[in-house]
């Protein structure tokens, strides 16, 4: 049983090629999605807004997201900790650079191979909802 349960929202961000949006957290070595802890009070959306404006310098209204669900798995950089994430989907009206404490931007094609430095829930439950022909060949090791 995990000491600590951390609740998110993230965002699942596509571009016009249809690559997903991801990013690394100064001082750390994973990649996930953007997105971040709750505040007291926030909704899963008003949390992705917030974050977003932060981490992105993006601006997006409530009706650009649609949800996609509630997802737990093991923390990326935080040990004995449970990852609570309310993810959502949305399109990238425009380029977005780093800012706060994002270090890195990368982006998923999806046929692109998924690399050993994805947060877990990025690789267990993200990548197959978002992908799930390429997740399937993805765990037989095509």
């Amino acid at each position: 049983m995990p000491a600590a349960i951390l609740r998110i929202a993230a965002a699942c961000l596509f571009d016009e090629q249809e690559r997903l949006l991801l990013v690394r957290k100064r001082g750390t070595r994973m990649f996930m999605l953007p997105g971040g802890k709750a505040e007291s009070g926030e909704t899963p959306l008003q949390t992705l807004s917030r974050e977003l404006a932060e981490e992105l310098s993006l601006r997006l209204p409530a009706t650009a997201f649609e949800a996609l669900g509630r997802f737990s798995a093991a923390a990326a950089n935080e040990a004995d900790t449970l990852v609570e994430a309310e993810l959502f989907r949305a399109r990238l009206p425009h380029p977005v650079s780093p800012a706060a404490e994002l270090e890195e931007l990368r982006w998923l094609a999806p046929g692109e191979a998924w690399s050993t430095d994805l947060a877990p829930l990025l690789r267990l439950h993200v990548l197959p909802l978002v992908w799930p022909a390429r997740a399937d060949s993805h765990y037989r090791g095509e």
